[in-house]
């Protein structure tokens, strides 16, 4: 979950005052119930513990964003703007947000509405915008990421409602598609009970979202979020005042939860569900609660299945589930799905790996061709003209390779680890920088993802393997024998690593650089040594089909879709 402050309230996921008197605000609304009770029932614990990087970035851009809407907004219209100073006590900006309601204040920024004890709700809004036509407040959330995304107008059953940042204009909009944001919604609805409250509620029941683009408001329609808000309310709260028992679950916020290795009178989240080998474990998220509804609460329950599978299985082939199972139990990484491995090989063959920052771009395109590494990077601080250089630059030596092998009568694939990363700033760069030296088209990028030379190492994990530890490449290689030099590697680490590399907080750090690159390097390798494990030119006892157990090993045999291939992999969070 983006960690993002609820208006300019300190961030706090709960805070036990005494038995009777807690509050939360709408982050708490999202996310891990044991985790919400731990942090209001031990705060003391968590004195001394560094944020995590990761989250200390995103919600440093998260700040950084709503300043530059804020500016914006208030710039086009200083005369119908208040701003509620974020450096009053919490009681007085409630106060001032307050008295700039009762005075009919057209556009509000940063308001905090007042603490509600017996409610337990605190909270604020970026933006409460008046009603002119019906009275009372619309709330306006400012959020650092995107909330919708373009497409091309065409008939839709749906179109979601947007309307101009700087007047208020809600239509049904046909340029753009949603994007699924509950932790937005329940925000809006959290701050629509407490606009209610004090009879400050617009009747029109809608919320609004200014995404990262700030192009458009994306309205929300409250009216059908509230009894699920509700509901989801009542238990956070429960939970928070110690009414209700929470134990432990692996979802993926755990990554970055301090928790998972911070024990209270006992074990660690991670310790605790070790312990009672959870079912968590092997199913994390929904599936774990999908199999509790079923009586399955441990690993060994899940093992042993042996009857139909369940109607509200939406998790891909329940068979696999239990093979995960097994398979943890006997402490195997990975499980073949089928006798042969097989991944798509190539006379040439370039591995390729993007580092970007936030959504800022894409700074460095890594290589790997013949045993060489070859980047292609700008240091100028991120946004940057000279992204658009170091983007063509790596584009025309990869379509110059694909030319020259294709001209020798080679056949030619490139290879990256999990697409999606890749694809979307291959498009946004052809889109930004269009016209620049060596920058393809859209229709260009289009063509050449779209076709069989781009190749997915992590879709061809999931498609063979089953991945009872996880599918990121960090989990993969290292069973195909691969290491990377930095103990520390990893894409919330090089966040940080790029702030210092490039001098956001002082000056530049080459040292930094250089780790950057070689975190760089060894993502590629990896992918290199994973393909050619997988997949061996010449037999090799070092390779999969050896090393790895099948489903056969584990009591079940694969469940081919109609028309054969690969079976169907688990969800991506497995």
């Amino acid at each position: 979950m983006e960690n993002e402050p609820a208006g300019n309230e300190p961030i706090e996921r709960g805070q036990a005052v005494n038995a009777q008197v807690a509050f939360i605000d709408a982050r708490a609304l999202i996310g891990c119930r044991h985790r919400l009770h731990l942090d209001a029932a031990h705060p003391q614990m968590l004195t001394g513990i560094l944020e995590d990087p990761g989250v200390r970035q995103r919600r440093e851009a998260a700040t950084a964003h709503r300043n530059r809407v804020r500016d914006a907004l208030v710039a086009a219209d200083p005369d119908n703007w208040v701003i509620i100073d974020p450096a009053l006590r919490a009681s007085d900006r409630a106060a001032a947000t307050m008295s700039a309601c009762a005075a009919g204040a057209q556009n509000i920024w940063g308001g905090l509405l007042p603490q509600e004890p017996d409610t337990g709700r605190r909270g604020g809004s970026e933006i409460l915008l008046r009603d002119r036509d019906r009275g009372g407040y619309i709330p306006v959330i400012v959020v650092n990421h995107k909330v919708t995304d373009p497409r091309k107008p065409e008939p839709a059953d749906f179109h979601p409602t947007t309307s101009d940042p700087y007047r208020w204009d809600p239509r049904p909009d046909p340029a753009r598609k949603l994007r699924q944001q509950p932790r937005d919604q329940q925000r809006l609805a959290h701050l629509y009970r407490m606009l209610q409250r004090h009879g400050l509620a617009s009747p029109s029941l809608v919320g609004g979202v200014i995404g990262y683009h700030f192009d458009r408001i994306l309205v929300h329609d409250l009216g059908p979020l509230l009894d699920e808000y509700d509901r989801r309310y009542a238990d956070r709260i429960a939970v928070v005042r110690g009414e209700l028992p929470t134990v432990p679950s692996k979802v993926p916020e755990c990554r970055q939860c301090p928790w998972w290795t911070r024990g209270v009178e006992g074990a660690s989240c991670e310790g605790w569900l070790t312990e009672h080998r959870d079912v968590s474990l092997v199913a994390p998220g929904s599936r774990a609660d999908v199999l509790r509804g079923h009586g399955v609460e441990t690993i060994d329950d899940l093992a042993a299945w042996t009857g139909e599978d369940p109607e509200d299985w939406q998790h891909g082939p329940f068979d696999e589930a239990v093979v995960t199972a097994r398979a943890w139990l006997a402490g195997a990484p990975l499980v073949r799905r089928y006798d042969r491995v097989q991944v798509r090989r190539a006379d040439v063959e370039v591995d390729v790996d993007l580092e970007s920052f936030q959504e800022h771009g894409a700074y460095l395109w890594g290589t790997l061709l013949d045993g060489r590494y070859r980047p292609f990077v700008t240091w100028d601080p991120l946004p940057t003209e000279d992204e658009g250089r170091s983007f063509g630059e790596f584009w025309t030596w990869l379509m110059t390779v694909r030319a020259e092998a294709a001209t020798s009568g080679k056949t030619f694939a490139a290879y990256c680890y999990s697409r999606t990363a890749e694809d979307k700033w291959l498009y946004e760069s052809a889109r930004r920088f269009a016209g620049r030296p060596g920058v393809p088209t859209v229709e260009q990028v289009r063509a050449f993802v779209d076709g069989p030379e781009w190749v997915d190492m992590f879709q061809a994990v999931t498609d063979q393997f089953i991945c009872p530890n996880g599918k990121g490449l960090k989990k993969i290689a290292p069973v195909a024998g691969f290491s990377w030099r930095d103990p520390e590697a990893g894409g919330e680490a090089s966040m940080s690593w790029y702030r210092q590399a490039v001098g956001y907080d002082g000056a530049p750090d080459l040292t930094q650089r250089t780790r950057l690159l070689e975190y760089n390097e060894d993502d590629v390798r990896a992918t290199q040594v994973l393909r050619e494990w997988m997949s061996p030119r010449v037999p090799n006892p070092h390779c999969a089909e050896l090393e790895v157990p099948a489903l056969a090993d584990f009591g079940r045999a694969p469940q081919l879709p109609a028309g054969g291939g690969a079976a169907s992999s688990l969800g991506r969070g497995a």
